[in-house]
């Protein structure tokens, strides 16, 4: 693999995992030593991430990790409802059976992964990507996919903020079993109206999260993960320790 694509993808697994929280600083100087690349790669690295919109140019022109709105999460959901719910009518319309109905089991299953075993919920993260990714590969449709695919590191990094509750998350799994049975009964309205109600629970939750108790500031995961533990300190701290670049692709909160 590349430098520039490594620390692209160490960099943007951070982003949406919330170790670098909105406003970090992504010093050249600094991400170049600690990552042990040139400035050349890392500059790299950091043009891909400005153009998704994760980094932005703060003081001193130094590029920071973007803020999360309340404003900006309801602009993403509108488009993810748009895109989503024709992805899951098509998938509905061609995809497998099999394939679907092995994924709605598994989602009935899924309040066992959400145990105190996994604080940061990986495997029903990663059980939320495969639905996302069958639906993509059921729906077969190349522009749509692409759409998709800009979506997803800001979908990913908003879901992150249901990681501590768990009613919400067996309610969202609940919810993903109902698209999924859907999808697997080739039932193309019942697939994007289960995708929008979807959607817009999980758009009512984030925003209440990102409002919090009366009086506080928006808040990201908890204090007692360890993303979030990162994402207390200070920018300068919170990039000094090495990080194993992880896959991010599921994008359902």
């Amino acid at each position: 693999m590349r430098a520039s694509e490594r620390v692209y993808h160490a960099l943007r697994e951070e982003i949406v995992t919330w170790h670098l929280p909105p406003g970090a600083e992504l010093s050249e100087v600094e991400q170049a030593a600690r990552w042990g690349v040139s400035r050349t790669p890392l500059r790299e690295a950091l043009g891909r991430l400005s153009a998704e919109g994760l980094a932005v140019v703060g003081k001193g022109r130094t590029l920071v990790v973007s803020a999360l709105s309340a404003e900006d999460v309801r602009h993403l959901f509108e488009l993810r409802e748009a895109l989503e719910t024709q992805a899951a009518r098509l998938a509905a319309r061609r995809g497998d059976v099999g394939t679907f109905r092995a994924l709605a089991a598994r989602f009935a299953a899924a309040p066992d992964l959400l145990g105190p075993a996994d604080p940061e919920r990986l495997a029903y993260y990663a059980l939320v990507a495969e639905l996302d990714a069958a639906v993509d590969d059921a729906a077969a449709s190349p522009y749509l996919r692409r759409s998709l695919t800009a979506l997803r590191a800001h979908v990913a990094r908003v879901r992150r903020l249901a990681q501590d509750n768990p009613d919400r998350l067996r309610r969202a799994a609940d919810e993903h079993r109902l698209i999924a049975e859907a999808v697997a009964d080739h039932d193309e309205v019942l697939a994007a109206q289960a995708t929008a109600v979807h959607l817009r629970a999980s758009l009512a939750h984030v925003l209440s999260t990102l409002a919090g108790p009366p009086g506080t500031p928006p808040a990201g995961p908890s204090a007692t993960t360890p993303a979030a533990q990162q994402a207390a300190r200070p920018p300068t701290t919170a990039v000094t320790q090495p990080a194993t670049p992880l896959d991010t692709t599921g994008d359902r909160p």
